[in-house]
């Protein structure tokens, strides 16, 4: 309270003081330092207020001297109101800078908000990241990243760009996260994807009032079971993979263009990769191509990555450590080093497509639960496998092909050759169908569609570290069949 009646009271005592000076001397000047101190501790229009009464006092007290003292009181008079002037222009450069301040705090926190504080663990790959705002005024930026489990053991990695500083780019940012996190979810391929997005990114340009907007977006699947790694880029930096000797590749993008443009379709790019490979991603805020050639900074970043050992997270540390302090673009960069999953934790049969396949895909998946030690999950899975061969047996083409994957959670999948996907519905009391997926969603804990080149692949999730099967899931009455297929 005392510090902001200060100027006020600076005030009082200035002019008390000149009360009792001769009207010729100069001590009046005090009176100038009182807009500052407003300028300090006040807003704008406090200060404007304080500044006037500041000259008016000056002017009331210092108004009786003589004809000839007249031109100097004048511009005695000119300094203290230049003084207010200038306490108002302060007090306006201080607003101007917390709102800044406050604008970049809130850009910051919202970023921060929607990136991941960590990744969700998986089998696949060993990760680490980074991020770093921009020193510019303006704050945080549209640099985002994300470690997406999916289907199968695999995992998406992901690197993207928003043009822009500031809450648009943020919020911006997380409207493509949220969409890429939905779209991994239906397992489309990574050029399927990138389509979607850019369909996306042109809907939001023509959005009212926002305004031009520019994206670039890098999506990969890693397979840890075949070690494949598929790639498309949308106008993104190209990642850099790193061998377990120490060798860098970094592959060339293709040609398609950053989101929002429309363009003709993109193209998915597939390499298989040792065990122990590293990969990074990251955004062209880590190049600094505004002062350096690309290729110049590629290789320089690719230098810098070495030794590839070790921590992670140590690694981007080093990496991002050892940039200027000083930069006007946000960086942000995400390590993977790939895993193998042990083919002694996957089992694979393929049978023709005729029912009396079913019993034999059923006592496989049996006899190699009991092999691994998970007899007590057989009853679940026997339905669930039972279910999804059938459907594929009744409703697609062969050969089905049944799939049994041992992670952190026990994954069945059947692949057949058709692209027509069952879908699970409310059946009703009377129908004799329609409830087989309605049983496999009660026993997994997640199960889904993928599709291929040749077909489609149902898969079905249940996580490991939950008791055994609970038979009050289960439906009183099962049909005496153990075809529950679904229309």
């Amino acid at each position: 309270m005392l510090r902001l009646s200060l100027p006020l009271l600076v005030l009082a005592a200035t002019a008390l003081a000149i009360l009792f000076t001769s009207p010729g001397g100069h001590y009046g000047l005090f009176l100038a330092v009182v807009p500052f101190l407003a300028a300090a501790t006040h807003g704008v229009s406090a200060t404007a207020v304080i500044g006037a009464l500041t000259v008016g006092t000056y002017a009331l007290l210092r108004y009786e001297v003589s004809s000839e003292g007249a031109g100097v009181w004048s511009i005695k008079l000119g300094l203290v109101a230049a003084a207010a002037v200038v306490g108002v222009l302060l007090s306006q450069a201080r607003a101007r800078e917390r709102e800044l301040h406050r604008s970049r705090d809130t850009a910051l926190t919202l970023q921060r908000g929607l990136l991941p504080r960590e990744f969700p663990g998986n089998s696949a790959v060993e990760t680490g990241s980074r991020y770093v705002p921009a020193d510019s005024a303006a704050g945080v930026g549209g640099d985002w990243f994300d470690v997406i489990p999916l289907s199968g053991a695999r995992v998406a990695l992901v690197m993207g760009d928003v043009v822009g500083h500031g809450l648009h780019a943020a919020a911006t940012m997380g409207r493509m996260r949220t969409a890429v996190h939905t779209l991994a979810d239906l397992d489309l391929a990574p050029d399927e994807l990138l389509a979607r997005m850019d369909d996306l990114v042109h809907r939001m340009n023509g959005d009212q009032g926002a305004g031009e907007l520019g994206a670039s977006c890098l999506y990969m699947v890693y397979d840890p079971i075949s070690r494949e790694c598929c790639i498309a880029s949308a106008g993104h930096t190209p990642p850099a993979f790193i061998a377990p000797d120490g060798a860098i590749e970094v592959r060339p993008n293709t040609a398609n263009p950053p989101l929002g443009f429309g363009a003709a379709p993109f193209e998915t790019a597939c390499v298989t990769l040792p065990e122990g490979t590293v990969i990074a991603l990251y955004t062209d805020g880590l190049l600094d191509l505004r002062h350096r050639e690309a290729d110049e900074a590629i290789t320089a970043l690719a230098a810098a990555l070495l030794p590839a050992t070790g921590s992670l997270q140590k690694i981007c540390n080093r990496v991002l450590d050892g940039l200027p302090a000083v930069h006007d673009d946000d960086m942000a960069l995400l390590l993977a080093r790939t895993r193998t999953l042990d083919e002694r934790h996957v089992a694979t049969w393929q049978y023709p497509a005729v029912p009396e396949q079913v019993p034999a895909a059923r006592a496989a998946l049996t006899g190699q639960l009991e092999s691994w030690g998970l007899a007590e999950q057989a009853f679940a899975m026997e339905l669930v496998v039972t279910e999804l061969v059938t459907n594929a047996v009744r409703h697609a083409r062969g050969p089905v092909t049944v799939r049994l994957i041992q992670d952190d959670a026990l994954i069945c999948e059947v692949s057949d050759g058709s692209s027509t996907s069952p879908h699970a519905r409310r059946a009703q009391p009377l129908d004799e169908g329609g409830r087989g997926l309605y049983l496999v969603g009660q026993l997994v804990d997640r199960w889904g569609t993928r599709y291929t080149g040749s077909g489609k692949t149902i898969w079905a999730e249940k996580r490991l570290d939950q008791p055994a099967d609970d038979l009050s899931l289960v439906p009183a009455v099962l049909p005496a069949t153990p075809a529950l297929a679904d229309e």
